[in-house]
């Protein structure tokens, strides 16, 4: 009768097997997914934040860790360290991140108020990150999609939607007064920006922006400064603005990608120079026609 767990002796092709898969990895790989991690702990201590009620700071640790995943991609690209467990942990990360934890923080802050239709608000925001990053991950691959597509999303994007859904937080931080009846309103809000997040509307991506004329570096600098001061001195207001500012940019991004789409079309349906229908003429035989 053979044993279950017979002997196994490794010999010397597996055992330099065995020591080939225990090499050095490179520093270069191992920080991107490190700044992406940091981003899932900070997502993770927003849910207890908000858990214990300081809503403030769970507010800034879901901002953080949009920081944060703004920088893992370039710094992955920027050392050619990217690869296919970083993109999967970065997905992980911004589930978690953009979907649970701000979903968590607002049902905690008023949506509990409903009961289970604030915490179906909540489930519709969560589903709606983890469906809008599968088919992200998924568009990586068409190579069908134009150059300049490049510079747009498809939808909103789960850090910009995760900010953007916490709007009624920020009302009520400014100084709106909390009433009962905001409740209803704040959950039709969060559907619906779950619904933008996974909808087929262009919004604009800066992401592809490279280099910017050398007359605008001084202002850009200038306004990268002031959105910062603005955002240490009055938080609130400056982040309420800036969500109602986005949700206003929309509209401008379908109308911007309407007239490229159609641009390209007109492009595509114009035949190149020198290659036109015409077809010459077959010259008539000088002996005439000929007799069968």
């Amino acid at each position: 009768m053979d044993t279950l767990f017979p002997p196994f002796e490794p010999d010397k092709k597996n055992g330099r097997r065995r020591f080939s898969r225990l090499r050095r990895v490179p520093l270069r790989l191992i920080l991107p997914n490190a700044v992406t991690l940091l981003a899932l702990c900070a997502g993770l201590t927003a849910m207890r934040l908000a858990i214990e009620h300081r809503f403030e700071l769970a507010i800034a640790a879901i901002g953080f860790a949009a920081l944060l995943d703004a920088l893992d991609g370039r710094l992955a690209r920027a050392l050619k360290s990217t690869s296919r467990f970083g993109a999967e942990l970065d997905s992980l990360a911004d589930f978690v991140n953009f979907g649970v934890a701000p979903g968590i923080l607002l049902y905690m802050f008023a949506l509990d108020e409903l009961g289970s239709i604030g915490w179906i608000a909540v489930l519709v925001l969560a589903l709606a990150t983890v469906l809008r990053l599968a088919r992200f991950n998924v568009s990586l691959d068409d190579p069908d999609r134009p150059a300049w597509a490049q510079g747009f999303f498809v939808g909103v994007p789960a850090p910009a939607g995760a900010l953007i859904a916490l709007l009624p937080i920020y009302m009520e931080l400014v100084g709106l007064p909390h009433m009962t009846e905001t409740a209803p309103v704040a959950a039709a809000y969060v559907i619906a920006v779950a619904f933008l997040m996974v909808s087929s509307l262009p919004t604009m991506s800066f992401k592809k922006i490279g280099r910017i004329p050398r007359e605008w570096v001084l202002p850009m600098l200038i306004a990268v400064v002031l959105f910062f001061a603005m955002l240490a001195s009055f938080p609130w207001t400056t982040l309420a603005s800036g969500s109602i500012l986005y949700l206003a940019m929309i509209p401008v991004g379908i109308l911007r990608y309407r007239r490229l789409a159609a641009a390209e079309a007109v492009k595509q349906a114009t035949p190149p120079e020198g290659t036109g229908d015409t077809q010459k003429k077959p010259r008539a035989s000088k002996s005439g026609p000929r007799k069968s």
